[in-house]
């Protein structure tokens, strides 16, 4: 059973950035499609990002496409979000998922 542990959500003033990360733990997830979702207050999850190893360019949602990058480091068992150019609708409870998988989520604000 695979295990998600996300990190590096905080407070950010809009057009700033942060760097969340995924560990993964207890199964190896190097071959698998990892992606990124989140949950604003009030709305349903939202995928943004899936990368996929068969595939050569990741995926994006139109909404975070050219701000929000994923990239992962399989001998770490780890995958991240950069995001840049943060909006105040980003704020919201963003989660890494793999096999259906999430994990707790870590908080992103963005406010001035």
């Amino acid at each position: 059973q695979v295990e998600l542990a996300e990190s590096g959500g905080g407070l950010v003033q809009p057009g700033g950035s942060l760097r969340l990360s995924c560990v993964a733990s207890g199964v190896s997830v190097s071959t698998a499609p990892r992606s990124w979702v989140r949950q604003a207050p009030g709305k349903g999850l939202e995928w943004l990002a899936t990368f996929d190893p068969d595939r050569r360019i990741p995926n994006y949602a139109a909404s975070v496409k050219d701000r929000f990058s994923i990239s992962a480091d399989s001998a770490k068992n780890t995958w991240y979000l950069q995001m840049n150019d943060l909006k105040p609708e980003g704020t919201a409870v963003y989660y890494c998922e793999v096999w259906g998988v999430r994990g707790r989520g870590t908080q992103v604000t963005v406010s001035s």
